[in-house]
């Protein structure tokens, strides 16, 4: 499986939507585990890398130039 590629400050979209209704999220740490902020209500979710890369559909909004 191809790692897919993110970095901090990223906004990602989720393949499934948080209850508040919104698909993306801001990446806010990063290591073995990925921190992330839900773009709709603000609430934070800390999810096992792995998970978060099956999870992650694509880049929304890249932090770099």
């Amino acid at each position: 499986m191809e790692r897919k590629l993110f970095n901090l400050g990223d906004i990602v979209r989720m393949k499934k939507k948080h209850p508040c209704g919104s698909y993306n999220w801001e990446v806010i740490r990063m290591g073995a585990d990925i921190k992330i902020k839900c773009m709709g209500c603000g609430r934070i979710v800390m999810l096992p890398r792995l998970k978060f890369e099956k999870n992650m559909q694509r880049v929304e909004n890249s932090c770099e130039g």
